[in-house]
């Protein structure tokens, strides 16, 4: 699993462009005074009072995991150590829990930005991610990495996440569209196959919705 997260990680759906906040400009030049001020010190964090902008513009979704978060953080796509220039660059910012950002780290993943939709999908009942066959075949080697660098497939605590929100929808207390809100992949599953509430309660033993 190291060698294969040596290099890739990722995100599993396209994400909109965040654009900059109101106010983001002043802060940005405070940041990089201080960072030319202070060579040698780590940076302030200009950055986590504007963390509600960026969660709206995810959705308040993670980044990465395309699941509703609410402890979300903001993670710098390209990360501080390796791109010191970029600290203070809103274009870097992306939005994602916290989990996912401490497996992150350092790793270079896959932008959500810059993800083709449908590269992805998510089989029932296992509730694993796996590739599709929309993934070019130039692209393959590179995604299949991204799934296995942040657990993404079959890791135990994202899947009990999707477990979470598949059950909700088999005890009717989300419809497809609330599903499509917090975990869209989950939604694209239900209509890929067809799921009623009713199917996804008996396969999870769940009480009538």
């Amino acid at each position: 699993m190291d060698r294969l997260c040596s290099r890739w990680g990722g995100a599993v759906i396209r994400v909109g462009k965040v654009p900059e906040p109101d106010g983001f400009a002043a802060e940005r030049e405070r940041g990089e005074a201080h960072m030319r001020a202070y060579p040698s010190r780590g940076p302030i964090d200009i950055w986590s009072p504007f963390r509600s902008h960026l969660a709206a513009g995810f959705e308040h979704r993670c980044g990465y995991t395309a699941m509703l978060t609410y402890d979300g953080q903001v993670d710098h796509y390209r990360c501080q150590r390796d791109h010191r220039h970029m600290t203070y660059d809103w274009s870097n910012y992306r939005y994602c829990s916290v989990a996912m950002n401490r497996r992150k780290g350092t790793k270079d993943v896959l932008d959500p930005y810059e993800i083709e939709t449908r590269w992805f999908e998510i089989q029932f009942p296992s509730l694993q991610l796996v590739l599709t066959d929309t993934v070019p075949e130039n692209e393959r080697v590179r995604a299949a990495r991204t799934i296995a660098c942040l657990g993404l497939g079959d890791d135990e605590f994202i899947i009990k996440q999707r477990q979470g929100w598949i059950e909700m929808y088999g005890l009717g207390r989300l419809n497809l569209e609330g599903l499509r809100q917090v975990a869209p992949l989950l939604a694209e599953m239900v209509e890929r196959r067809g799921l009623t509430p009713q199917e996804v309660g008996r396969v999870f033993s769940l009480g009538e919705p």
